[in-house]
């Protein structure tokens, strides 16, 4: 190498990172998802939507946390704002009841250090639930692009299945986030009737009409893709309860749809008043 090769080299400054977090009463999740980050990013950006817990007050605690409030419409457009909050180079997008693992770390700062010329990496995400890492089913490796360079990326999608959508091309790399997915078994209940309403109303609005043999067909087809053709049984009895919560969440986004075209609901019976139809 040259002197003057060996002298930019020398003085080519490393990329900076920031994480993106977005929150609302997360006061059990915050702070191991911080830790996580504190040794890996320059900053990190939470934008909290008015959280009524201890959420701010643990994230103001940390000394690389810009907090930010903004009242939350979608996650699409929340998403979007703390990734235009974001000041570094690369942006890593992060969930509250996620953790980096040590060897993704490592993985993240050698790709950096190599200055690829890419839009965005895609990273496998590892969930726990039921005292049990889940590897089966279709939960494993969910690889997404979640680490992207500032202004080469932004949220998509819909509200059930928001994803980063690239200007340009993407890489992989191993290591994992860990997902801390639900705290029990009551909670991925609740959170399953949740979703199924967004669900069930998002694909009213774009047109959809309920049919019957869907509200059948669906919800034993999500069995066997699950429980046999992506082998949620070696996961044990936990790959058997996740199947089978499959199954019902895909009967509830059928009968919700059905709820909302065919009886005329003006929304799922279990979303506030604001979560209306478009048509």
């Amino acid at each position: 190498m040259s002197i003057a090769g060996f002298k930019n080299e020398f003085m080519k400054k490393p990329p900076t990172i920031s994480a993106s977090i977005i929150t609302y009463n997360e006061e059990d999740n915050i702070k191991a998802c911080l830790d996580s980050l504190t040794d890996l990013v320059d900053e990190i950006i939470v934008l909290d939507s008015y959280s009524t817990d201890a959420t701010e007050k643990i994230c103001r605690s940390n000394p690389k946390v810009k907090f930010f409030q903004h009242t939350f419409d979608d996650f699409l457009q929340q998403k979007n704002r703390a990734l235009e909050k974001c000041s570094s180079q690369w942006i890593l997008n992060l969930d509250a009841d996620e953790i980096v693992s040590p060897e993704l770390k490592i993985n993240i700062n050698a790709f950096l250090s190599k200055n690829p010329d890419v839009a965005g990496v895609k990273i496998p995400r590892l969930s726990r639930h039921l005292n049990r890492y889940i590897r089966h089913g279709g939960w494993y490796p969910n690889a997404r692009y979640r680490l992207v360079q500032k202004g080469m990326a932004r949220w998509g999608g819909n509200n059930v299945h928001a994803h980063l959508i690239l200007n340009g091309t993407g890489k992989k790399i191993t290591g994992d986030i860990i997902h801390f997915t639900y705290r029990d078994l009551s909670d991925h209940v609740i959170r399953v009737n949740n979703y199924s309403s967004t669900a069930a109303l998002t694909r009213y609005n774009n047109g959809k009409k309920f049919r019957f043999w869907r509200l059948f067909f669906k919800p034993v087809g999500k069995f066997f893709e699950t429980y046999l053709f992506k082998l949620g049984l070696l996961d044990g009895i936990q790959g058997l309860i996740i199947s089978v919560i499959a199954t019902y969440s895909t009967f509830l986004n059928e009968a919700k749809h059905y709820e909302l075209d065919v009886l005329e609901s003006d929304t799922p019976s279990n979303l506030s008043s604001r979560f209306k139809k478009k048509r």
